[in-house]
């Protein structure tokens, strides 16, 4: 049931490929809740998934975007101030990628040129699109922008390979760009740090099914849906939130504050 949280807002979600990713529930509920959006992906992501029917389906303008390209996030920017007539109140980073871990490449064997690669898509297209937003003057006071990130900026996870420098790095990004845009606008800026989500981009990480299965056992609440984690990010921009920036958000059913729990001890428990 829709609240109206967002009613008179306008925001741009970046990252929907299809209907099992969290931004695409994000864009879905954002639109329930009575917001105007603007979608944007990449070209070539654009051609690998579904978003024109994403598109379609909430009302919502396209601008294609490449988030390694300072030229294309300022048009994007400047795009939605004019497709939605006036500057944006939220905005949704969920882009993330490593040629290396596509590849197959462990973390200790690196291709340098791709790791480069990872760390541009993954958490420096997080900086560009502030820089772009900043320049542009197309975020309104008291605006707000999420990042969506993972434990392994925190923890080793072995299969996650350079993805876990990436989102370490997107999560200092947040923090910086949470100050000075909080100290100019009121602008807060936060990262949301999800469970093992069955996505098409989290699927393709070697080893992802254990990843899922070793945190499930290892939540209180279990691992949290991607469409409540989409509920957690409106929360995030609506005005329930305002003092809210510069953190760090587990959404991860307790799974970051968990040591052990029964489940996953009984299975290095030999029966007495």
């Amino acid at each position: 049931m829709a609240h109206g949280l967002l009613k008179g807002k306008r925001g741009i979600i970046t990252g929907a490929l299809n209907d099992q990713s969290i931004a695409w529930k994000v864009a879905e509920l954002a639109a329930a809740e009575g917001a105007q959006i603007v979608l944007s992906n990449a070209p070539v992501a654009m051609r690998m998934g579904e978003i024109n029917k994403l598109a379609e389906s909430i009302k919502a303008p396209i601008i294609p975007a490449d988030a390694t390209n300072d030229a294309d996030l300022e048009k994007l920017f400047t795009g939605s101030v004019e497709q939605l007539g006036g500057k944006m109140d939220f905005v949704l980073h969920s882009i993330g990628m490593s040629p290396n871990v596509r590849k197959g490449k462990t973390y200790d064997d690196l291709n340098y040129e791709w790791y480069k690669q990872t760390l541009d898509i993954s958490a420096m297209s997080f900086h560009r699109m502030l820089q772009a937003a900043s320049k542009t003057d197309a975020i309104s006071d008291w605006g707000s922008v999420v990042a969506l990130s993972y434990i392994a900026a925190q923890r080793v996870f072995p299969g996650y390979g350079d993805m876990a420098d990436a989102k370490a790095l997107l999560e200092s990004i947040g923090r910086s760009w949470g100050y000075y845009l909080g100290m100019s606008k009121k602008i807060r800026v936060n990262t949301v740090s999800q469970s093992p989500t069955m996505t098409t981009a989290g699927s393709g990480i070697k080893g992802f099914g254990g990843f899922y299965g070793f945190a499930q056992e290892m939540s209180p609440l279990g691992n949290a849906p991607a469409e409540n984690c989409a509920e957690y990010c409106i929360s995030l921009f609506s005005d329930l939130t305002r003092y809210v920036t510069m953190q760090n958000l587990f959404h991860d059913g307790g799974f970051s504050s968990s040591g052990v729990t029964p489940q996953v001890m009984a299975k290095f428990t030999t029966p007495e």
